[in-house]
């Protein structure tokens, strides 16, 4: 499995963006939540990814962009679980939802156990 996040699977198109908030589901662990949306991605592309953190819950940019680095490093980490078990292309959105300042591997534990649960919400849509 390649471990890396290309420039490829970055979500940066603001269309797309609008449609998972406008037409998305979303699935939530706390304090992690993610927004999904089917269908707006180009058939070479498996999936899209974005990270985002509340500027309500961490006021510092240096705090918010900590956080965002662990979201997109679990991302990396672990994005393996979606590639294996998707057939579509989707495009996702992962939210970092609390002040509390939880550890490294508090956060990739809840991204693994985020992941497996979307699966199981998407096999039983299907």
């Amino acid at each position: 499995m390649n471990y890396s996040y290309p420039k490829e699977e970055k979500l940066k198109s603001k269309i797309t963006i609008g449609l998972l908030f406008s037409e998305g589901k979303s699935v939530s662990k706390y304090p992690l939540r993610l927004v999904y949306y089917t269908g707006a991605l180009a058939e070479d592309q498996k999936i899209k990814m974005g990270v985002s953190v509340s500027k309500k819950h961490f006021k510092k940019a240096v705090d918010r962009n900590r956080f965002k680095r662990i979201l997109r490093e679990t991302y990396r980490l672990n994005k393996h679980l979606l590639h294996d078990n998707l057939e579509q292309p989707y495009a996702f959105m992962l939210f970092y939802q609390t002040k509390d300042r939880l550890t490294y591997e508090e956060i990739n534990t809840k991204t693994i156990q985020l992941f497996e649960k979307f699966l199981a919400q998407v096999k039983k849509e299907d």
